[in-house]
């Protein structure tokens, strides 16, 4: 497996692996209507390719056999030292192959090298995996706030690694 840098030749395929993923994690959570909307709005092209540039953003992808099955996204505050897991998704059939492991171990050192000393990750309050998975990492429970998907307000639990 290799963790590279995104490029605009792989905004397809993030959009492929959101959508996959979205729609597995969250029925129980969203409804299809909102999934849709929600991913439109996150996940457009436009939107994939203005994080792929800008200062202080990063966007990986973790390939296998070529084909890309996962994506992190992240952002950092110079100034602060601190930084913002906003995304990391795997593929549904690539998951528990160490994939999130190695997009969260990749994104960690490279915030690590542009000073980031407190990485935040945010993660829907009903999305069991996605808590667990950051928990098992080390991650801590610091608090929740309110996030929008499709035009509904949704709890968003915010962890810590120091």
């Amino acid at each position: 497996m290799t963790v590279r840098v995104a490029t605009e030749e792989d905004i397809d395929a993030i959009r492929h692996v959101a959508k996959a993923s979205w729609e597995t994690d969250y029925p129980e959570v969203l409804t299809r209507e909102t999934i849709e909307e929600g991913f439109n709005d996150w996940y457009a092209r436009e939107q994939i390719a203005d994080a792929l540039f800008p200062a202080r953003s990063l966007v990986l992808v973790a390939e296998r056999d070529d084909v890309v099955v996962g994506f992190a996204h992240a952002t950092w505050s110079s100034d602060e030292s601190e930084g913002y897991i906003l995304r990391l998704y795997v593929h549904p059939d690539y998951r528990r192959q160490n994939v999130g492991h190695e997009l969260l171990n990749h994104t960690r050192s490279e915030l690590a090298s542009e000073g980031v000393e407190r990485i935040n990750a945010m993660v829907l309050a009903e999305n069991d995996p996605g808590n667990t998975f950051y928990q098992q990492f080390g991650f801590e429970y610091v608090d929740e706030s309110q996030t929008t998907i499709g035009g509904t307000s949704y709890r968003e639990n915010r962890y810590v690694l120091e």
